[in-house]
């Protein structure tokens, strides 16, 4: 499947958390940690465990940048 989103990371499920409605789910992606609220019922569809090999696609009209 090709994506129109441009960053595109790969990484591995640190840990998911799951809420009653939300899930939080941590991607290590180069050492960097990446944290991502989805669906509780994405998070069960996707069946996502720590160590799954994944991609992050981000998508966003404002991205900020700190020194």
């Amino acid at each position: 499947m090709q994506l129109s989103a441009r960053n595109q990371f790969c990484g591995t499920v640190k840990d998911v958390k799951l809420g009653a409605v939300m899930a939080e789910v941590a991607v290590d992606i180069g050492g960097q940690e990446l944290v991502a609220a989805i669906t509780r019922a994405s998070a069960e569809r996707l069946q996502l465990q720590r160590g799954d090999q994944v991609t992050a696609l981000i998508k966003a009209t404002e991205v900020l940048i700190g020194k």
